[in-house]
């Protein structure tokens, strides 16, 4: 099914929401189908909620900018170009858009005047690879991961070798920043369960399958312990998740063969609970819309959505 002959469901319940486990039932609204809000894009990523103008800001890579998608008109259009080829996104504890960008292998802040101020992009006197997704603590520290995936092509980043191993980073709110892992292979989506105790991460070079793994958080700043939380099986893809409010993971999935495209949903011990079925693979995932419980999906090719009954936990 191409982009162009996608249509939506027009009987509930929508069969493209499954339901892989009784405990779904209560997070699928009946009469709730999965809408394509907009298209156009090359390589979606990266959506990020802001509820007090009504709007969703995404990353389109390959085409070098962030789009906005407006709740009010239903209108696309671009909000930057170029973005430095901008990838995940996230807001910090003040509203600001922080930003992974792989041109310029860093991570930005957006001022409310729309200056940019680089937080960070070198560690030890050696330049970051490619941050790739970004989650902000209620503490106001920000977590992102930096693997080399932008450092592979010039389509969506720049042809370079790695001059540090992929890692996971924290920049606190003094702007001090630490490494935090540097055993997770190739580190991808990454997000906090809803009481912060835990930090999941996409570990994007799992051998012999993707797997996402799960750290304690100590202290608010150390992670410790980590275990895998569920190994994709093969064709498995996971890639930027959130976390909802009952601390349930929804990934954007697929790459591997056409029935895997779209979004899974585990519980937290990594059991999986329901799927939502998209024409084409899901890369990453927010909650939004009035009651932060509109699930966002940035797929390749199209911006899609889908009202569930459960809001997002905070800061996701």
């Amino acid at each position: 099914m191409t982009e162009m002959s996608w249509e939506p469901n027009l009987r509930y319940p929508d069969p493209a929401i499954e339901v892989l486990d009784p405990s779904f039932l209560k997070y699928r609204i009946f009469n709730a189908t999965v809408e394509r809000l907009a298209g156009g894009t090359r390589w979606g990523e990266g959506p990020v909620w802001f509820g007090d103008g009504r709007y969703l800001l995404w990353s389109d890579l390959p085409n070098d900018r962030i789009m906005r998608w407006d709740e009010t008109t239903g209108v696309a259009s671009v909000f930057r170009h170029p973005s430095n080829i901008a990838n995940g996104n996230t807001r910090d504890r003040q509203g600001r858009l922080i930003t992974c960008e792989h041109l310029s292998r860093r991570v930005t802040r957006t001022e409310y005047d729309g200056s940019i101020t680089v937080l960070m992009d070198h560690w030890q006197g050696k330049r970051l690879n490619s941050p790739n997704d970004v989650v902000v603590k209620s503490d106001g520290s920000i977590w992102f991961t930096d693997p080399p995936f932008g450092l592979g092509s010039l389509y969506d980043g720049v042809v370079a070798e790695p001059e540090l191993p992929a890692c996971i980073y924290r920049i606190d709110a003094d702007g001090s920043a630490s490494m935090v892992a540097d055993d997770v292979l190739g580190p991808n989506g990454l997000c906090f369960s809803p009481d912060e105790s835990l930090l999941y991460v996409v570990e994007s070079r799992g051998i012999p399958n993707r797997k996402i793994r799960s750290f304690d958080v100590v202290d608010g700043k150390r992670l410790t312990h980590s275990r895998i939380v569920l190994d994709a099986r093969p064709g498995g893809t996971p890639d930027g998740m959130r976390c909802d409010a009952d601390g349930n993971i929804w990934a954007g999935w697929g790459m591997g063969t056409a029935e895997l495209d779209g979004v899974m949903v585990f519980n937290p011990q990594g059991t999986p609970i329901g799927r939502i079925v998209l024409p084409e693979r899901c890369a990453n995932v927010c909650f939004g819309g009035r009651q932060r419980n509109r699930l966002f999906m940035a797929a390749g090719h199209a911006l899609y959505a889908l009202y569930v009954n459960v809001q997002g936990a905070p800061g996701g």
